[in-house]
């Protein structure tokens, strides 16, 4: 549905640092952005940069950026490198009974407060 996502960052060295370790626990590699990093796969993208207005960063309240995972090793790699990287906890590794299937997920706020999620399928 989406080709790539952009968040604003305000410390862009920060911010590579935890997506680096997020993002590689998913399976993306990262490269340089003319004002940050880029995450991408052969259909999809997640940009992590400052603001081209120059303006500073904020959360967007009620905004989640969710990943799948393919495993749930990769739900529990991905919210350890977040943790390990910057990130707080929103909700650890676990089942979550009011998503579709009872999926596996864990919720992570990066370093300027946006929040994601990564989900793995049952089974």
């Amino acid at each position: 549905m989406f080709t790539h996502m952009f968040l604003g960052s305000n410390d862009t060295e920060r911010s590579k640092r935890f997506y680096d370790g997020v993002m590689s626990a998913l399976g993306f590699e990262g490269g340089p952005h003319p004002r940050g990093w880029a995450y991408h796969s052969a259909t999809q993208g997640l940009i992590v940069a400052t603001p081209r207005d120059g303006g500073e960063t904020a959360p967007s309240n009620g905004f989640t950026l969710g990943f799948a995972a393919p495993d749930r090793a990769a739900v529990d790699r991905f919210h350890a490198a977040g943790l390990a990287n910057g990130g707080t906890c929103e909700g650890p590794p676990g089942i979550r009974e009011e998503s579709p299937g009872h999926m596996y997920g864990a919720y992570l706020r990066d370093p300027d407060g946006h929040k994601l999620c990564a989900f793995a399928r049952a089974g």
